[in-house]
């Protein structure tokens, strides 16, 4: 199988980010939430909380968003181009995507790819709070062998060397950078 990275990867940004300013212009009132978020921020780049409580106060904002669905679906109705064409284009049905963003963000356009296999951060849609570890770094290999412990990985695409656990595991590995691939040296 082929693995890909999500965002910056396959999509053009950060579907959390894009998703938080989406959801600002709709619900202008979340920003209410903004002194919080940056404490939090301030927080883990200070290393005095984990990436894991630096994002459940990150999406605080998300208690205040109605009608969920509908919302997410209007969000992927117009982000949805943001899918790099060149992912489009390679796409195979036993792809895996594995992505630190929230699930529940990311289901909507994995159903309108026809992207069957995939693993994200477990996170409640309505609370914020995560219910599965940040699928970042080694727990991204971590979830790859729970779900799929028999997968041999033909070819990974990240944008980030955090995914070198990811990496390692590949025949070949691509490092995307500004939407193009380059060979990724170990």
């Amino acid at each position: 199988m082929n693995v890909y990275d999500f965002d910056k990867t396959i999509y053009k940004a950060d579907s959390t980010l894009d998703f938080y300013l989406f959801s600002l212009k709709r619900y202008p009132f979340i920003i209410r939430y903004l002194p919080i978020q940056i404490a939090w921020v301030l927080k883990y780049k200070a290393k005095a909380c984990s990436k894991e409580e630096m994002k459940e106060h990150f999406f605080v904002f998300l208690k205040d968003i109605h009608k969920m669905e509908s919302h997410l679906e209007r969000f992927w109705d117009i982000h949805e181009k943001k899918i790099r064409s060149w992912y489009l284009n390679q796409k195979k049905e036993d792809d895996l995507i594995i992505s630190a963003s929230p699930d529940f963000l990311l289901e909507p356009i994995m159903k309108r790819c026809k992207i069957r296999h995939w693993l994200a951060t477990g996170v409640n849609r309505h609370t914020g709070y995560f219910h599965t570890p940040n699928c970042y770094g080694e727990e991204k290999v971590i979830r790859l062998r729970q779900r799929y412990p028999q997968a041999v990985i033909h070819e990974f695409y990240s944008d980030s060397r955090t995914d070198t656990p990811l990496a390692n595991l590949a025949d070949k590995a691509y490092l995307v950078t500004k939407g193009k691939l380059i060979e990724w040296t170990l």
